[in-house]
């Protein structure tokens, strides 16, 4: 946005040097440089100060966030100036222009929530051939409007000046009385661009009795316009609701000043004087004789100004010092805002130029801007550091990374959003939580599993030649509950966001080495890593299915009873999907399980020695070693200490559809040495049960 100098200067008294103005500009929060190249200036994608070529004039070039638009004008950016300054504001009165002609067009309002604001008024007779002042013509043309003709020219300089975009119709091609309404299903219409538009059901025209004649707050139609044998024009200058516009322009294919402004915000207060300043000019331009203003308002729609409370307190503890009351509130009194005083707050009722006030965190972001953000003290932060306490029966999220770095594994931070394919693959979700705005399309949906993001991890180490992986992760995964209340969508359901942690191997069962042969990692080797980081607590494994797993290679993994993840090798189809290595296993377990650690507890040593039995059974291909285990412990007599497979035989000697177990039982009792007898009967016991309970043979 650009501003000649001498036309802000004009505003602000005492005047002001550029290097001042562009000094306080900055502090304003704007974006401005100096740049004295006409040059760069035009190659520039950044704000600068100009010398403008044959005017002894500078023009100033603003970069506006899209919450300041009250600084798209002339009087806004003085607004400023002048709060920064302490200066005076002198904005010119604008007078309202008596009517000559009774002449009226009635106004009618179909669509409130669009448009809560619409005045209109009909000049007759102008001049529209009429030259544009070489004053305006300058001024518009160094602010980047293009200078059309005497009538446009105005419209746009009352744009530039007040911030209140307006437009002219030609009144001879108007029949009837003005409608702000919807289009009709499949409307169209022909804009001043020339671009025939069809509009959206929920984009408000602005339309006569026979035709539509603008899309409201973006841009004029080509045959309503005004044009050199325009005699007899209408005045609009509405207020349209900001998310009546926002977006409309875009989805069209262009923008407009108008459009700009609308959907940012615009001062809805500021209709009847901006069509006064426009009446005035264009009559000292164009002659011509006015009728009266017709006003259309549906007060109920229009922005409400809430009063915000500015606790003293509060701004002192956020700004980190004390401005003091009488500070506070000169700040708030230099930006022209009405409030009153209480005891120990300012109660400030936001002008309608100012959409960006709303909470009591916007009045202390003021104050800091004012005040000066490098007057702000930045003392060191002081806190006191305390030892939270840690549960004795409880692991901290630190140590169980350690028990996994220790073992090789490196540590890995993936995106809690990812690929819907991934979640299609490796839980099998048709369904995931779905982002509203995701920042790229292969990050649409939340993660249910770790299992993908440690996958894709691995697929990029590959790529780079390694050969030997091992990953973990510890992250929340995120699935649609309705018995949690979580901040849920808009029919109620909350989302459960367990904390996990998985982990995957792949490539060679241990680093190249001359002391053992080399063999890739396999289920028991990612297996027994889970055992070891559990220990001394003892995990259950039954067979399982799992979308992402092996289906002959995965087990449910069982803590007391409970189930709490997963164990096993990854899908073949995902291996040729994905382009993995041979043999890619992993788990993926609750982590609030992990975390509790069982009490210590003492057990007496024993003094005498331990008596130790190998059994070797035979039994049946399906039998699952773990329930056979569970079994003889739960048969075998008090001193029975351990009961540990060592030895798994197949083959000769051995039915094919049977295998042989050798368990290794080791027997110790603190008050007495065992002897034979008592472990000869512990083994028929052990015996025994294995026979009748799983059909097991004793093998000799």
């Amino acid at each position: 946005m650009q501003f000649p100098e001498s036309w802000l200067r004009a505003l602000v008294n005492p005047p002001l040097s550029t290097e001042e103005l562009c000094h306080l500009l900055t502090m304003a929060g704007l974006e401005v440089e100096e740049c004295r190249s006409l040059i760069t200036a035009a190659s520039a994608d950044f704000s600068s100060v100009v010398v403008a070529h044959e005017f002894d004039d500078n023009l100033i070039t603003l970069k506006l966030t899209p919450n300041r638009a009250d600084c798209l004008s002339l009087f806004g950016i003085a607004r400023e100036v002048a709060a920064l300054t302490g200066a005076p504001l002198l904005l010119p009165a604008i007078a309202p222009v008596a009517p000559v002609l009774a002449d009226v067009r009635g106004i009618i309002l179909d669509a409130p929530a669009a448009c809560p604001r619409y005045c209109g008024r009909i000049v007759r007779g102008v001049n529209a051939r009429a030259a544009t002042p070489d004053w305006m013509k300058q001024r518009i043309e160094r602010c980047g409007v293009r200078s059309i003709s005497a009538l446009v020219d105005v419209t746009n300089y009352v744009m530039l000046e007040l911030g209140q975009p307006l437009h002219a119709f030609d009144d001879a091609q108007l029949q009837g009385a003005i409608h702000v309404r919807y289009p009709a299903a499949g409307e169209q219409m022909l804009l001043l661009n020339e671009q025939t538009v069809t509009p959206s059901a929920d984009t408000a025209l602005i339309a006569d009795e026979a035709k539509s004649l603008a899309l409201a707050g973006i841009m004029g139609g080509e045959h309503s316009g005004i044009n050199d044998a325009t005699t007899d024009l209408f005045l609009e200058s509405a207020f349209f609701a900001p998310a009546a516009i926002a977006g409309k322009a875009r989805a069209l294919g262009f923008s407009s000043d108008a459009s700009y402004r609308y959907e940012r915000g615009v001062d809805f207060e500021l209709q009847r004087s901006a069509i006064e300043r426009a009446t005035q000019l264009i009559i000292d331009i164009c002659g011509g004789t006015p009728g009266p203003v017709v006003e259309a308002l549906a007060a109920d729609q229009l922005p409400q100004r809430a009063p915000v409370h500015l606790r003293m307190v509060r701004a002192a503890r956020v700004l980190g010092i004390d401005l003091g009351f009488d500070q506070i509130e000169k700040l708030i009194a230099g930006l022209g805002f009405a409030y009153t005083r209480t005891a120990d707050q300012l109660i400030v009722t936001p002008p309608a130029y100012r959409f960006d006030i709303a909470i009591e965190e916007d009045l202390i972001e003021e104050i800091a801007r004012l005040h000066g953000y490098d007057n702000i003290p930045a003392p060191p932060p002081t806190a006191r550091l305390e030892m939270l306490p840690l549960p004795e029966a409880r692991r901290d999220v630190m140590q169980t990374r350690r028990l996994l770095a220790e073992r090789g594994y490196h540590e890995v931070v993936n995106y809690s959003f990812v690929d819907a394919d991934w979640e299609a693959d490796f839980a099998d979700n048709a369904s995931p939580v779905r982002l509203a705005n995701p920042i790229a399309s292969q990050m649409g949906v939340m993660r249910s599993t770790l299992i993908g993001g440690l996958v894709g991890a691995l697929v990029g180490n590959l790529k780079r030649q390694a050969e030997r992986v091992r990953l973990f992760e510890v992250g929340r995964c995120f699935l649609p509950d309705e018995t949690h209340d979580n901040g849920g969508g808009q029919d109620g359901t909350g989302y459960h966001q367990p904390l996990r942690i998985a982990a995957l191997a792949a490539g060679p069962a241990w680093p190249e080495q001359w002391g053992a042969p080399a063999r890739p990692a396999d289920f028991f080797d990612v297996k027994g890593e889970l055992e070891a980081i559990f220990a001394p607590r003892r995990l259950r494994f039954e067979r399982t299915s799992h979308p992402a797993l092996h289906p002959g290679r995965a087990a449910s993994v069982l803590l007391d009873g409970e189930s709490i993840g997963v164990v096993g090798e990854i899908h073949p189809r995902w291996h040729q999907k994905y382009e993995l290595a041979a043999a890619v296993v992993v788990f993926e377990i609750d982590l609030a399980p992990f975390l509790a650690a069982p009490f210590p507890t003492y057990q007496e040593p024993s003094r005498f020695p331990a008596v130790v039995r190998d059994i070797a059974l035979i039994l049946p291909q399906q039998c699952a070693v773990a329930a056979l285990q569970d079994a003889l412990l739960a048969a075998a007599p008090a001193y029975v200490r351990e009961i540990r497979l060592f030895d798994l035989y197949q083959g000769k000697g051995i039915a094919p559809d049977a295998k042989s177990l050798a368990f290794r039982v080791t027997m110790q009792d603190t008050q007495k040495t065992l002897a034979d007898h008592d472990a000869d009967a512990a083994v028929a016991q052990l015996v025994k049960t294995a026979t009748e309970q799983f059909g097991a043979q004793l093998r000799k």
